[in-house]
C-alpha cells in the first residue's frame, strides 16, 4: 500500500527576504527566496503592514508554478515572537493573529509567517500551522532569575534550525533528541547558543539582546556603560534600539555585516578585521562554554549551525576554544524551511496533535 502523499506549501518570511517551498511528505518539490528591495519595505511602517505586499508575491510565485491554495494540504509558516509556549507544531488561531499583528514584544519579520499561511489556507479551507517558534520557551526556572526582578531572564532563540540539527545529530548517534545532552550554537545575523538537557531548551542568550555579539547586534553590553550611553541625550529611544540591534556588533566596527567581506579585509591585513572576527569566535566560544557549565559538563556533542557555520575561520577558532568539552559537529546552513514542513507532516500524519497558542 502506497504512503499517502502530504502536499505542504511552506513560508519562511525574513528580514529582506521570504523564503517559500512546496513539499510532498519529506521531498522538496519546488523552493524559492523572494528578495525585497529596502525602497518596498520602507514604504511600511510596521513589519505587519508588509502582510498583503508579501502574500501577493508569494500567490504570484505559486501562479508560476501553477499552483493554488487548493493543491496544498496544509499552510505551514514560521512562527514569530509569540507569548512563551512549549516547542511543537500549532495551530494558528484568532488569539495567535492577534498577538502577532499588535507585536506586544518585538517586532520580527516571523511574525508574518503565521499571518499569510492563514490567509491562504483559508482560501482553501485547509489548516494552517506554525512549528517551533521563536518564544518557544523551556527554560529552567532558575534561568530566568537576571538580578534585577523588574527584568526575567526571557527565552528567544532559533528554535526552529536548532531543534532540527539536534533531532540529526541525534539520529546520527543512534539516539533520541530526547536522551542527549547537547549544546547547539546558530550562528546568524543574530547568535543563540543553547544547552538542550533531554531534548528541552533549559536556557539560553536571548540572541537580540544577550550572549556574543553578532554581524548586525550588540549582544550583551557592559551594563553601566550602556546605561550612561542612554542617557547621554545623544541618542532617542528608536536610535539606541536601531544601534543595538542593526547597527551594531561587527558592523559597528567594520562598517559590513557580511563576514565574507570581514574575512577578506583580514586577509588583506587589516588589524581591525582580524580582531573582531577573532572577538567574535572568543565571545562564542565563552558562552558555549557556560551553557555547558548549565548541562554541569554531560555534553554529548557541541553543534554549531547557522549561515557563518560557513566561515571556517570563526569554526575553527571555536573548535580550539570548547574542543575539550565534547566532539563538535558543524552543520552550515540552516533547515527551517524542511523543519517546518516536518512539523505540519508529523500532524498530518497523526504522529502528533497539534497543540493549541493560549496566549
Amino acid at each position: 500500500m502506497e504512503a499517502e502523499i502530504f502536499r505542504q506549501l511552506i513560508i519562511n518570511p525574513g528580514s529582506a527576504s521570504t523564503k517559500l517551498a512546496v513539499y510532498d511528505n519529506e521531498s522538496c518539490l519546488f523552493e524559492k527566496k523572494i528578495e525585497h528591495p529596502a525602497s518596498d519595505l520602507q514604504k511600511f511602517q510596521r513589519v505587519a503592514d508588509q502582510k498583503d505586499y508579501r502574500l501577493n508575491l508569494i500567490l504570484d510565485a505559486l501562479a508560476e508554478e501553477e499552483l493554488t491554495a487548493h493543491s496544498f494540504a496544509a499552510v505551514v509558516g514560521r512562527g514569530g515572537i509569540l507569548q512563551p509556549m512549549e516547542s511543537g507544531t500549532y495551530t494558528v488561531n484568532d488569539r495567535m493573529k492577534n498577538d502577532l499583528a499588535s507585536a506586544p514584544r518585538e517586532e520580527h519579520a516571523a511574525n508574518l509567517g503565521a499571518l499569510i499561511a492563514d490567509t491562504i489556507a483559508g482560501m482553501a479551507g485547509i489548516p494552517a500551522f506554525i512549528v517551533d517558534p521563536v518564544s518557544t520557551d523551556e527554560l529552567d526556572e532558575v534561568a530566568r532569575i537576571s538580578g534585577l526582578p523588574e527584568l526575567e531572564r526571557i527565552s528567544l532563540c532559533h528554535t526552529l534550525n536548532m531543534k532540527a540539527v539536534a533531532r540529526k545529530v541525534a539520529a546520527s548517534l543512534g539516539r533520541r533528541l530526547e536522551d542527549c545532552n547537547f549544546v547547539v550554537v546558530h550562528l546568524g545575523s543574530g547568535i543563540s547558543v543553547s544547552p538542550f538537557k533531554k531534548g528541552r531548551i533549559v536556557d539560553s542568550n536571548a540572541a537580540i539582546q544577550d550572549g556574543p555579539f553578532s554581524p548586525e547586534r550588540c549582544g550583551g553590553l557592559p551594563a553601566m556603560q550602556l546605561l550612561k550611553l542612554c542617557y547621554s541625550g545623544g541618542y532617542s529611544y528608536q536610535e539606541m534600539y536601531d544601534k543595538l540591534m542593526k547597527w551594531g556588533g561587527m558592523y559597528a566596527y567594520l562598517g559590513t555585516k557580511d563576514v565574507r567581506e570581514a574575512e577578506k579585509l583580514a586577509e588583506d591585513g587589516n588589524d581591525q578585521a582580524r580582531l573582531v572576527l577573532e572577538a567574535m569566535a572568543y565571545q562564542i566560544a565563552k558562552e558555549i562554554g557556560a551553557m555547558a557549565a548549565v548541562l554541569s559538563g554531560e555534553v554529548d556533542r557541541v553543534i554549531i549551525t547557522g549561515g557563518i557555520a560557513y566561515s571556517q575561520f570563526i569554526t575553527d577558532r571555536v573548535i580550539a576554544r570548547v574542543g575539550f568539552i565534547a566532539p563538535v559537529v558543524v552543520m552550515p546552513g540552516e533547515e527551517e524551511l524542511e523543519s517546518l514542513a516536518l512539523g505540519g507532516l508529523r500532524v498530518l500524519r497523526g504522529e502528533e496533535q497539534p497543540k493549541t497558542y493560549l496566549g
